[in-house]
């Protein structure tokens, strides 16, 4: 694309042509700009303004306007399409005066752009053309005569699309008035431009070849020739006549030229029918001139007749239809006989080629048109013109093909009445049309069912009708007289053939149906043709007429078709009229009937033909008379009337068709090996149609009923009723009568004890049975039963009798049984009853279905199949309840009465499981959504209010609720109680049975979602209730301690079903709920108040909406048991200012003076109960106050000592007192932590003193810890001394200042010795009892409290505390007795199953691990030079509860391979093992830290024989987190180390256990990194004699997450280090991780530095040498080699190794010789000297290194001289 301002190549000096162009133009005219496209006359704009030029045409055209107009001229197709869009768009928003300025210039535009290749380009043209039409309107007239002659074309073009928006615009420029005129206007014009394109135009004038592709241009100049055609035809039929002679000159010019007419053989089938429709147009509207060239117009139009392409043809014979007409001489111009009538012969007799249903609807006008010169000799002309028809037929397209068929079928019948009727009289051609043309014709349709459904024989009858009308109504004798001739001829020839398909053994069954079919259309008195031509080919079965429902096979045997529906009325009878059949028809049709009948019963009676027998079926459907049973019959007399009762033989003997019945028919249905006999139940009715009366009717077929009928007969019998309203007329009496109904009543009986029967008939049987049941129960003829109303109920009763039986049966059983059968009946009883009302026996069915579906599959033993037929069941029947009328409410509520009672028992009183629960809400939900359809809104808000539980029996369900709820807001001081009333607890066989309320509340809850999904209106506020009882289940679930698992599984399952408050509450007005709690709450306290709290909590209330109902604090005194409940469960929650006023009420009453009102809720334990709740929340900052409280405890207890549980038997203790004890140690509690005032000496005394008699009492009474009370008061107890421990732990010198004088010395020596003296022993004595007692339960409360108070304890008064002995036999161990007893009561208690004993323990035993290495220290000298490899063992204890630990711990993890992460669940068994695992290890690890380096060497060679250190690492890399770091660490800064559980310290809180999911992978980290730190070398000799799997899992954790850490640690320590080295100086460097040291001596320096590898310590560390002066090479690397081996193989820091090292060479400096063995002066192992000396060599040896030789070598020779070594 060139433009003058672009970079050009290089060299290429000149501008690019169009900006040449131009310059040069401006350059000449100045500044008017030169002309940009060409015009093709002087008065034509075709330009369009360039951008630069003059002012005067700048301002016709807007410069956006201009832009787009210049991108319309480019070639490229997607710039056009998106300038025509813009280009329309801007037609629509511009103003007028704007747009007008394009008008100049757009005819051109518009003339060549609509002819555009692109069809999406040519239909936004037109579109862009409406809008502008729409916005000039008038003001285009000046250039309509331009655009005309395309506008037309556009018209017509082939993309619809485009040819409709053109349409569009042309109906928006004229109204359909002003068309003719608008185009008269332009003619002239318009006929030159189509002119031109016909005969002048070529594809390479259309189109540039330079540029256009010939394909292209050759596609485009196609489609110019037919839209120019089609604007011709367009023009002609809009012009008006008066116009069409001045064109005529125009038109006449254009029929001259050959070029025109050879258009009618183009190749194009688009430009031939274009060409056709033209000419058709030019015969009609100027004939004159298609006359003057009639030669011309013949050739091309009649020769054309045998084109076959679906374009061409429509157009082609509409042409040859106007040529006949237009043209008379025609046929002088071409050959009719050699060409015409050839072609047309060949395309009759190929059918159409596909175009049968075009061309064959033009052949009887064309024929009609032909002169009888041309169509002589006559006889031959239409013999071969209606043999060519047929011939056509018998295409197989025509076959295939209905709307073929019928065209072909319907042009013959045509045709062949047109013949007879011009050649009536001429007995040649009529015996040729009968004989050789119709009765063939038949002949061959009979043969073949498919040309059957061409509407033949509905053709044929309108055929014969009109001939036989002609003949009554003719006056003329002689032509009546010739058409009754040729109606006898074809009646005779007619009987001929059927009679020939009839009369053989084995006759064909299409032949048959086909005659079958042609007598019961012939039998009408009128033909359906008519009527028939407009139904489509899917028709309902109760529509069809009853020939076609037999003949299509349309109603079976069993019924389906009709089962259920209602039947709808039918056309009249079917049988013969005879009154209005003509005379000419009737006896020939009757006595072809009696003659077909005859020899059909002949084949049937001889050879018992099937085939013959269906035939007579049919036969007697359409011609029932007792004329036709008459021939049936014969000769054969009546053999049976003796039997039969006297009625009956009258009416065989009077009437042909009963003695039919009898003699022949019941013989028939009654054959054992007949598997279809629907058409012999035809026959049935067929000769009941001929009886005289209904009583006649009933009679014979009770008679039938009750003797000989099978089943299977009987339901053929009513099903034929139900689809006829005729069949079912003839039956009424009988259906309603007493025989069947009987009959029916003790088949139903027979059925439904099938399983009861040792024997019974066929399955086949059985089947029948239900089906017939199904069908009488089912079928409702104009909303009433078939059968009588009371057998009705009688069959129901007997079918509910059954199904109540079913839940006794097992499921194998029912499996077989009659359930599915009576649910399939009962299915279709429901959902067919469509406006019956059902009766009181099918309601109580319905309810029996509905409980079998409400219950449990355990329960019922249904198999699944059978319970969804019987939901199915009971939907159906609710369905039908809920939409019946208003009217019938009464008596639907049976059913909904009955069920709401055994809902509200089953939840009440009957004892649910989750499952039994879910399947009851599942069909309750299933009930609800089925009443929710009702049109009556009430009926599901009093459904749910007939469930509703009254106030007392809601009371009673919550009375009954287990009380253990209560443990854990007493335990936590959430509620308060100075009474026993735990009574009623969890039943072992009620371990999965849910209680009742948690049942109703959700039953409840679930009817109410589904109600308030069409805002149902429930009286006496149930929804606040209803909801506040499942608020009360819930609370009830969350505060139990250990909930047993059916619980947690309800509260998932409400989760599941959307049961929750917050969907209660978002879909009804739930305004008086917290009203109603905060009544409840106040009268009885309790849950009520702890369910305010949870509302609170979760946001679901606000503050606010709470706040109304306390306003009066008055209100809650005096304190009842609710009140207290619910200012304590308030009190997190209300301001400062609201607590005050509440404590200001409570002060008074705590300064009662009788021990009563101290122990009374109204009295001082009341009041401090409150006092205390408020003081939990810290809320209380007053100290003078506090003060005064805890004098006005003093006075009580000066006053009234006894009441102070001080050392004493609880057991003979009332509530009341240890009520107001556990409130008094619970202030004091919370006293001693939010009280900042110091306190008087005194009160010191009073408390401690205290605290330690409460703890003598707890302790003296450990027997009676499961009483609750009891159990509190032990926890408080413990808790006021582990505060009183924490204070005094936490002590400064700042705060012990404050205290009084002898306070701390007191607390040490007195008070704290008191307090786990009496603990430690309790703790022993506790844990002995009880040995599987859960952390979380209620029993094992007091151990927290305990536990947490004995890690208090000193190490002083650990370590010299005595317990009674407890020593092992055989246990090796240099430790005292008393200590050796001390861990061996506690060791055991590390795997104890409650984590705080575990924790206590640990600490306790943390603090005597540093102690315990110096007895061992002691005893070193034992050690020191045995002649094998030392080991000792770590506290004996430790160990051998280490052993029984790995055992455990095998068990849990030893299936989970190494690297697999395995999460434990928090207090969980395996939790509480796999915690005293760590524990232990943790403090073996302390105990080794604490040891000397020779102590450590002994131990860790006991670890590595045991193999106890490689079994904990594996069981690390199980436990440790794949990633160890903080979750909270994920929102810091990113450029800080995140804190992971390698650098954060764990902290082992017995209270806290928000954290427990993190303890055991913190810890399992924790030990990791202890044991990295003090046993690196056994870790690296592990890691590197590891699988590589498991080698690599370590290397990548440890260098990620630990070797950083670890190397930070460790120069940080040879940074801080303090140990002072006498000739060597150290130095560390953290950033490159190295170590230096220096040492010096006389004037030898040494340098060596010390380098930490990436994965330390897992990986070598490498010593590099610095500085050497005065040092032998071969010693230097000795030394190099010994300081590696050092800090590879020694457990310990690099200080450690580095003083072990300058030892060696000190040494070796003194004098002291290298053991010639591992070359060094001390043993890097055991530290000592080389004493072991040779006798010959006199060389001295380390005693174990010379113990390996020996062992390793198998000599006990000397290294050196190799001398027996003595």
């Amino acid at each position: 694309m060139g433009g003058k301002n672009k970079q050009r190549t290089k060299g290429n000096v000149r501008p690019s042509n169009s900006g040449r162009a131009a310059e040069l133009l401006a350059k000449e005219q100045g500044t008017v700009p030169g002309f940009i496209g060409f015009g093709t006359f002087q008065s034509d704009l075709g330009y369009v303004p360039a951008i630069q030029g003059a002012e005067e045409i700048d301002s016709l055209v807007d410069s956006d306007f201009r832009m787009v107009l210049r991108k319309l001229s480019k070639k490229d197709v997607t710039t056009k399409l998106k300038a025509m869009q813009e280009f329309g768009t801007m037609c629509t928003e511009r103003d007028t005066e704007i747009v007008k300025g394009v008008l100049p210039y757009w005819p051109r535009i518009f003339c060549k752009i609509s002819l555009d290749h692109d069809r999406r380009v040519r239909e936004a043209t037109q579109q862009a053309f409406e809008k502008l039409i729409l916005k000039v309107k008038k003001h285009l007239a000046p250039y309509l005569k331009t655009v005309m002659g395309y506008w037309l074309m556009a018209q017509c073009d082939a993309y619809a699309p485009a040819a409709s928006a053109a349409k569009d615009a042309f109906e928006a420029a004229f109204p359909p008035s002003k068309q003719p005129e608008a185009i008269a206007f332009c003619k002239d014009e318009v006929l030159s431009v189509l002119q031109d394109h016909l005969i002048r135009e070529t594809p390479d004038t259309l189109s540039d070849p330079q540029t256009v592709p010939e394909e292209e241009r050759e596609a485009k100049f196609f489609r110019v020739v037919t839209c120019s055609l089609l604007a011709l035809k367009k023009l002609l039929c809009l012009l008006p006549d008066t116009e069409l002679d001045s064109l005529e000159e125009k038109f006449k010019s254009l029929l001259s030229q050959n070029k025109f007419w050879k258009y009618g053989k183009h190749s194009i089938p688009q430009i031939r029918s274009a060409y056709f429709e033209l000419v058709s147009a030019l015969c009609q509207r100027i004939p004159r001139l298609m006359k003057d060239e009639a030669s011309k117009v013949s050739s091309s139009v009649l020769l054309s007749i045998d084109d076959s392409d679906p374009i061409v043809c429509p157009a082609l014979w509409e042409a040859v239809l106007y040529t006949l007409t237009t043209i008379k001489d025609c046929w002088l111009h071409v050959n009719a006989k050699k060409s015409v009538f050839p072609k047309l012969s060949a395309v009759v007799r190929e059918g159409g080629r596909g175009l049968a249903t075009v061309i064959y609807p033009y052949l009887l006008p064309f024929i009609s048109k032909l002169p009888q010169s041309i169509t002589a000799p006559k006889l031959d002309f239409f013999k071969n013109f209606l043999t060519s028809l047929v011939a056509g037929l018998s295409t197989e397209r025509i076959k295939t093909s209905l709307s073929e068929c019928s065209a072909v079928v319907c042009a013959f019948f045509e045709c062949l009445r047109f013949i007879m009727q011009q050649n009536l009289g001429e007995e040649d051609i009529e015996e040729m049309l009968i004989n050789d043309q119709l009765i063939p014709f038949i002949d061959e349709v009979l043969k073949d069912p498919r040309l059957q459904d061409g509407q033949l024989f509905d053709h044929l009858a309108e055929t014969l009708s009109s001939w036989e009308t002609k003949a009554d109504m003719e006056k003329d004798d002689k032509i009546a007289s010739n058409l009754e001739k040729v109606l006898l001829n074809f009646w005779e020839r007619l009987s001929e053939i059927c009679a020939e398909k009839i009369d053989e053994p084995e006759a064909d069954v299409k032949s048959v149906l086909g005659v079958s079919s042609l007598l019961q259309v012939l039998q009408k008195p009128k033909s359906s043709l008519k009527s028939n031509k407009k139904i489509v080919k899917v028709r309902f079965a109760d529509e069809m007429p009853e020939s076609n429902k037999e003949n299509e096979k349309c109603v079976s045997s069993e019924g389906e078709n009709s089962e259920g529906s209602e039947l709808m009325a039918e056309p009249p009878a079917s049988h013969p009229c005879s009154d209005v059949i003509s005379p000419l028809r009737k006896k020939p049709l009757e006595d072809l009937v009696c003659r077909l009948a005859e020899m059909s019963i002949n084949y049937v009676n001889d050879q018992k033909s099937e085939q013959h027998l269906r035939f007579l079926s049919t036969l007697l459907t359409s011609f029932s008379s007792t004329q036709v049973f008459k021939v049936l019959l014969g000769d054969e007399k009546e053999r049976i009337i003796k039997s039969k009762p006297p009625e009956i033989a009258t009416l065989i003997l009077r009437n042909p068709a009963v003695q039919f019945l009898y003699q022949k028919l019941i013989g028939w249905l009654n054959e054992e090996q007949r598997k279809e006999a629907s058409f012999l139940v035809d026959i049935l009715y067929s000769a009941l149609c001929c009886c005289d009366n209904n009583k006649e009717r009933k009679d014979v077929l009770d008679n039938l009923t009750e003797e000989d009928l099978k089943w299977n007969s009987v339901v053929q019998i009513i099903e034929k009723a139900c689809s006829s309203s005729d069949k079912h007329a003839l039956v009424i009496p009988w259906l309603k009568g007493d025989v069947l109904g009987e009959k029916l009543v003790t088949l139903a009986d027979h059925l439904c004890n099938k399983d009861l029967e040792s024997t019974v008939s066929s399955e086949s049987h059985f089947s029948e049975g239900w089906t017939l049941l199904r069908l009488v129960l089912s079928q409702h003829v104009k909303n009433d039963y078939l059968i009588g109303e009371v057998y009705v109920e009688r069959i129901i009763v007997k079918l509910h009798e059954t199904l109540s039986k079913a839940t006794k049966l097992s499921e194998a059983e029912n499996n077989d049984s009659s359930v599915s059968f009576i649910c399939d009946v009962a299915f279709h009883y429901f959902s067919s009853a469509k406006g019956c009302l059902l009766l009181p026996s099918s309601e109580d069915l319905l309810l029996t279905v509905f409980q079998l579906c409400a219950q449990s599959k355990e329960k019922t033993h249904l198999p699944d199949f059978l319970i969804c037929k019987l939901k199915n069941t009971w939907l159906s029947g609710v369905n039908l309840l809920v939409h019946q009328t208003g009217s019938t409410t009464d008596k639907q509520s049976t059913f909904l009465h009955l069920s709401a009672l055994w809902l509200k028992n089953q939840v009440q009183s009957s004892s649910l499981d989750i499952k039994s629960l879910q399947c009851l809400l599942s069909a309750v939900d299933d009930l609800l959504n089925k009443l929710l359809e009702s049109e009556d809104t009430s009926l599901l808000g009093g459904y749910i209010g007939s469930v509703m539980p009254n106030n007392n029996e809601w009371e009673k369900m919550r009375q009954s609720l287990p009380i253990q709820w209560l443990h854990r807001p007493l335990l936590e001081g959430r509620l308060s109680l100075n009474y026993e009333c735990f009574k009623t607890d969890f039943k072992e066989d009620d371990t999965k049975k849910l209680p009742s309320h948690l049942c109703t509340s959700a039953l409840l809850s679930k009817m109410i979602l589904v109600a308030l999904k069409k805002e149902t209106v429930l009286e006496n506020n149930e929804l606040e209730k209803i909801i506040a009882e499942l608020l009360y289940s819930l609370q009830w679930c969350e505060e139990l301690d250990n909930p047993p698992s059916f619980l947690t599984g309800f509260c998932e399952m409400l989760q599941k079903m959307n049961i929750t408050y917050d969907n209660l509450c978002g879909l009804g007005n739930t305004s008086g709920l917290l009203q109603l709690l905060f009544n409840r709450s106040r009268e009885h306290g309790t849950l009520w108040s702890l369910i305010i709290a949870k509302l609170i909590l979760s946001r679901s209330v606000s503050s606010e909406e709470v706040k109304r109902h306390y306003r009066r604090k008055e209100g809650f005194f005096p304190l009842t048991e609710g009140n207290m409940h619910t200012i304590q469960s308030l009190c997190p929650f209300l301001s400062k200012e609201d607590k005050k006023e509440f404590i200001a009420q409570c002060i008074p009453a705590l300064l009662a003076w009788t021990k009563e009102d101290l122990c009374s809720i109204n009295g001082g334990f009341g009041h401090l109960a409150i006092f205390n709740s408020c003081l939990q929340t810290r809320s209380i900052d007053d100290g003078e106050l506090l003060h005064g409280i805890l004098k006005i405890l003093i006075c009580w207890k000066k006053d009234h000592e006894d009441i102070f549980l001080f050392s004493c038997n609880l057991s003979e203790v009332s509530p009341e007192i240890l009520g107001v004890n556990i409130e008094i140690i619970r202030f004091l509690s919370l006293f001693l932590k939010y009280c900042s005032s110091p306190l008087a000496e005194s009160e010191w005394d009073f408390i401690m003193c205290s605290m330690l008699a409460w703890l003598e009492t707890t302790s003296e009474n450990h027997a009676l810890y499961s009483v609750p009370l009891i159990q509190l008061f032990a926890c408080v107890s413990c808790d006021l001394a582990c505060e009183l421990s924490a204070f005094f732990n936490s002590t400064t010198r700042d705060t012990i200042g404050a205290l009084p004088v002898n306070l701390i010395s007191e607390w040490k020596e007195f008070f704290s010795q008191g307090i786990h003296s009496l603990l430690l022993p309790l703790l022993v004595t506790v844990t002995a009892g009880n040995k599987d007692t859960s952390e979380t339960s209620f029993q094992n409360a007091m151990l927290k409290p305990m536990c947490e108070t004995l890690t208090y304890i000193p190490k002083d008064q650990l370590l010299s505390y005595k317990l009674p002995a407890r020593l092992v036999a055989g246990q090796k161990t240099n430790l005292p007795e008393h200590l050796q007893t001390l861990l061996n009561t506690l060791a055991p208690l590390l795997l104890f199953r409650a984590r705080p004993v575990q924790i206590a323990v640990y600490h306790m035993l943390y603090k005597l691990m540093p102690e315990l290495p110096q007895y061992d220290q002691d005893n070193l000298k034992s050690y020191g030079d045995e002649e094998e490899e030392p080991a000792l063992s770590p506290p004996a204890a430790l160990m051998s509860l280490l052993s029984t630990q790995e055992d455990l711990l095998e068990n849990v993890l030893g299936c989970f391979p190494v690297g697999q992460i395995v999460t434990i669940k928090p207090l969980s068994e395996d939790f509480c093992y796999v915690l005293g695992y760590l524990l232990t290890w943790k403090l073996i690890l302390t105990f080794f830290k604490a040891s000397s380096s020779q102590l450590r060497a002994l131990y860790s060679m006991y670890l590595r024989k045991t193999k106890s250190l490689n079994k904990l690492l594996y069981h690390l890399f199980r436990l440790m987190p794949e990633n160890p770091t903080y979750a909270e660490t994920t929102i810091e800064l990113s450029n800080k180390e995140p804190k992971t559980f390698f650098t954060e310290e764990l902290q082992l809180s017995i209270r806290e256990t928000t954290t427990l999911p993190y303890h055991v992978p913190h810890l399992a980290c924790s030990v990791y990194h202890m044991t990295l730190k003090d046993l690196p070398a056994m870790v690296r000799l592990w890691w590197n004699s590891s699988e590589k799997r498991v080698f690599n899992i370590v290397d990548r954790f440890t260098s990620k997450y630990v070797s950083n850490v670890l190397s930070f640690q460790e120069i940080s320590s040879v940074q801080t280090s303090t140990q002072l080295f006498n000739g060597m100086t150290v130095k560390a460097r953290a950033t490159t991780r190295e170590v230096m040291a220096t040492y010096s001596i006389e004037d030898i320096v040494i340098e060596l530095i010390i380098q930490l590898p990436s994965n330390y310590p897992l990986g070598s560390i490498t010593v590099e040498s610095g500085k050497r002066v005065g040092v032998a090479v071969q010693q230097w690397r000795n030394w190099m080699l010994q300081l590696s081996t050092y800090l590879t193989h020694q457990n310990g820091s690099i200080m450690e190794g580095l003083a072990l090292w300058k030892n060696n060479v000190d040494k070796r400096f003194e004098g002291v010789e290298d053991c010639m063995i591992c070359f060094s002066v001390i043993h890097g192992f055991n530290y000592s000297l080389p004493k072991k000396a040779c006798r010959t060599c006199k060389k001295k040896f380390h005693s174990a290194c010379l113990y390996k030789w020996f062992t390793s070598s198998n000599k006990s020779t000397c290294p050196l001289c190799r001398e027996t070594f003595f």
